[in-house]
């Protein structure tokens, strides 16, 4: 079980990892610049951006656990068939997006308050990035199926190279070109379509006999529709709550000013770093668990969950540590703003405590996933955001300021992991093949 666990965990830590190295790389070029302003553009447009992609993320998440489950029953054609359906709602979401961009930036900038600097540069960055909306869910679709059929080699290639390909963009843009926020977006936009470009390559090389399977006519099948529609719903709520929980914590850092915001957007970016690291294992516990449940074969979905744990929390429990030992000079790496870092540090014990604390709640949320479990995904998002994280930061911010912002987001992770804990023994430990359902 730990081999097969490896083998999909670690091309998923190692594409995932690229993911907040990148975010790592575009704080840091305009963390160097001379404003404040231009690191808070990019942690402002971040999260809208975020807000809007992360919104469709069960075109991954639910087509991996869909077609993990087809993998297991082996049946050809429903596989091919859930990702001809993903595909579909990935390209009409996105180029609706496209369309409704003015809406969107008004909204938005509507919903944070921002200091001019800010907001303008923000702007500029939306402007341009705004148009990678159809590669970046088209990707979605496209890597969640990859995964779905046991393969994490596919969706790291292409993340490795989308985002290796972004970051010299990036580079380029702003050192050689002298962009800004502007330059960071436009290698943004470059690097999508060619990784959307390269995976279309690789599912037409390998997979050129399933989409031999398609059947047109199946496309709309009711009862698959309802199936895809219903999974995917509950985790549109479980990540929507999620998506709030990050814009709010944003948004809420933009009001107590810049350097506040810019410390807030480092040290997230610490705690994203390591997501995406246990991410790895929680995208193992996706394949391995969907497998499993297709197959109808429990004992090894409870071995999967306890092999997924061992490895997840450990990573988390070592970057806990890490980030103990070397808090100063991993600020030094993202800013040379003196009194950004200093800032950052007043807040930093919350990032040292980050990983261990929410590892449980990455790992149980593959768990579920490849179970499609979906509604009590659901169920613990929206008690961990609206009986946790709000009622939390209410209560503390009078009291500890910024503080209140950090202590909510972690009791908000600590209550995802507990309260999949409750549900997993229904659910997960002594579920059956009724799980699919």
């Amino acid at each position: 079980m730990n081999r097969k666990i490896l083998n999909l965990a670690i091309p998923n830590i190692i594409s995932n990892l690229s993911v907040p190295l990148l975010g790592a790389v575009d704080t840091a070029l305009v963390g160097h610049l001379d404003e404040a302003y231009y690191l808070g553009a990019i942690a402002v447009g971040s999260m809208i951006f975020n807000f809007i992609f992360w919104g469709f993320g069960f075109l991954r998440m639910g087509t991996t656990g869909l077609t993990a489950q087809a993998f297991g029953e082996e049946n050809h054609t429903d596989s091919i068939m859930t990702l001809a359906r993903a595909l579909a709602v990935a390209a009409t979401f996105g180029i609706l997006i496209v369309l409704l961009q003015t809406w969107i930036a008004d909204l938005s900038f509507w919903l944070v308050d921002a200091s001019p600097e800010v907001e303008r540069y923000t702007r500029i960055y939306f402007n341009i990035r705004i148009f990678t909306a159809p590669a970046t869910l088209c990707l979605y679709a496209i890597n969640g199926w990859f995964l779905g059929m046991q393969n994490a080699r596919y969706p790291m290639i292409v993340t490795i190279v989308l985002n290796s390909l972004n970051i010299a963009l990036d580079v380029f843009f702003v050192y050689s070109m002298d962009m800004t926020v502007d330059g960071v977006a436009m290698g943004t936009l470059i690097a999508r379509y060619c990784g959307l470009a390269l995976a279309v390559i690789l599912l037409l090389s390998r997979y050129r006999n399933w989409i031999d399977g398609y059947v047109h006519k199946l496309l709309l099948e009711i009862e698959a529709i309802k199936k895809f529609f219903s999974v995917n719903r509950d985790i549109f709520i479980r990540t929507l709550c999620l998506i709030f929980t990050f814009s709010f914590f944003t948004a809420k850092s933009a009001e107590f000013g810049n350097v506040i915001l810019a410390a807030n957007s480092i040290l997230l970016q610490l705690w994203m770093i390591v997501s995406y690291g246990i991410d790895g294992f929680a995208y193992a516990a996706e394949s391995l668990i969907g497998r499993y449940t297709g197959s109808d074969q429990q004992k090894r979905v409870n071995l999967a969950v306890k092999y997924c744990f061992l490895w997840g929390t450990g990573i988390g429990v070592l970057a806990s540590l890490t980030y103990a030992l070397f808090d100063v000079h991993i600020l030094r790496l993202f800013t040379n703003q003196q009194n950004v870092i200093e800032v950052a540090m007043t807040y930093f014990v919350w990032t040292i405590a980050g990983p261990t604390v929410s590892s449980f709640s990455y790992i149980w949320d593959g768990i579920f996933i490849g179970a499609t479990a979906t509604a009590a995904m659901r169920d613990s998002m929206i008690i961990a955001t609206l009986a946790v994280f709000l009622p939390a930061y209410a209560i503390g911010v009078s009291y500890l300021g910024n503080h209140a912002l950090w202590l909510a987001m972690t009791l908000f992770m600590i209550a995802r992991g507990l309260t999949l804990s409750f549900y997993a023994p229904k659910h997960i430990l002594g579920a059956t093949s009724v799980q699919k359902a």
